[in-house]
């Protein structure tokens, strides 16, 4: 069985970061070791949380897995708190990937054409220098253009996104997936190029429903799908489908939707749709 590790924060209530990522990854047949940078009561969109930092944790717990051999197959980032988080994440990398593991950064810190309000205007440099280091990156279009200074469009084309991947690709990452990409109306998807030129788009419907944290459920299995063997284009295809299928079976609940989608639900057919796609592999 394949072991990852995924360092962001913890939400003990509320749908996002790790208690989306652990259940997830786990479900779909891989081992899912976590490095917490951070415990909340509850994730931000709640009225009042409580919040404390671990970044002191980072390098004691490296220091013990590196003493005990300890090895992961893949590395999954998402939410970093701070600058330094950011170099601490850098250092993780230099000491915990090569030997053919996989690195993927889900820069979560900007939607909807700005910056988080935690973060200052230094963030989206620090967090570049992450995203060197990735072989794939999952930014929105938002983060994009904070990472590579274009313009951010509510309205573009083809060219655009194009751009934003070539740019994606010179901060030195193997590949860039563009998330939230849409040409028509009633249709949202990815779309990735790599450094070989390889390019690839997958598109499903556009639900009219938003909800905290399907970024992270879209990461989580992406990274799932990619360690039990899929091809990115499978991987990134097999997300979108899920995360739909998980907004579709919250649009009823009486949960505000900020909360998180009810993905729990929804996690045999997650296993379904998987093992079809690695049947397909066959």
């Amino acid at each position: 069985m394949k072991r990852i590790v995924t360092l962001q924060d913890i939400s003990c209530v509320g749908r996002c970061s790790i208690t989306v990522a652990l259940p997830v990854i786990s479900a779909m047949g891989v081992e899912c070791g976590i490095l917490p940078t951070a415990v909340l009561s509850n994730h931000t969109m709640f009225k009042h949380f409580t919040c404390k930092d671990l970044s002191d944790q980072i390098e004691p717990i490296s220091d013990v897995w590196e003493t005990e051999g300890i090895s992961f197959d893949g590395i999954y980032t998402g939410y970093l708190a701070s600058a330094e988080q950011c170099g601490q994440v850098c250092r993780f990398f230099e000491r915990f990937s090569g030997n053919g593991n996989l690195t993927l950064v889900d820069p979560a810190m900007a939607d909807n054409g700005r910056l988080y309000q935690a973060f200052g205007e230094d963030f989206p440099a620090a967090m570049a220098e992450v995203c060197k280091k990735a072989d794939v990156i999952l930014p929105n279009i938002t983060e994009a253009s904070l990472l590579t200074g274009m313009p951010y469009r509510t309205e573009y084309d083809e060219a655009y996104i194009r751009e934003l991947l070539e740019r994606l690709l010179e901060l030195g990452c193997g590949t860039a997936a563009l998330t939230g990409v849409s040409y028509e109306p009633d249709k949202l998807g990815v779309a990735y190029l790599d450094r070989n030129g390889k390019e690839f788009s997958y598109f499903t419907k556009k639900c009219t429903q938003s909800y905290h944290g399907t970024g992270d459920l879209y990461a989580s299995t992406v990274l799932g799908g990619l360690m039990r063997g899929l091809e990115l284009g499978d991987a990134l295809a097999l997300a979108a489908d899920f995360v739909v299928a998980c907004i579709e079976a919250t649009a009823g609940s009486k949960e505000p939707r900020w909360y998180g989608v009810e993905f729990e639900s929804q996690i045999p057919l997650l296993c379904r749709m998987l093992e079809e796609r690695l049947g397909e592999k066959e």
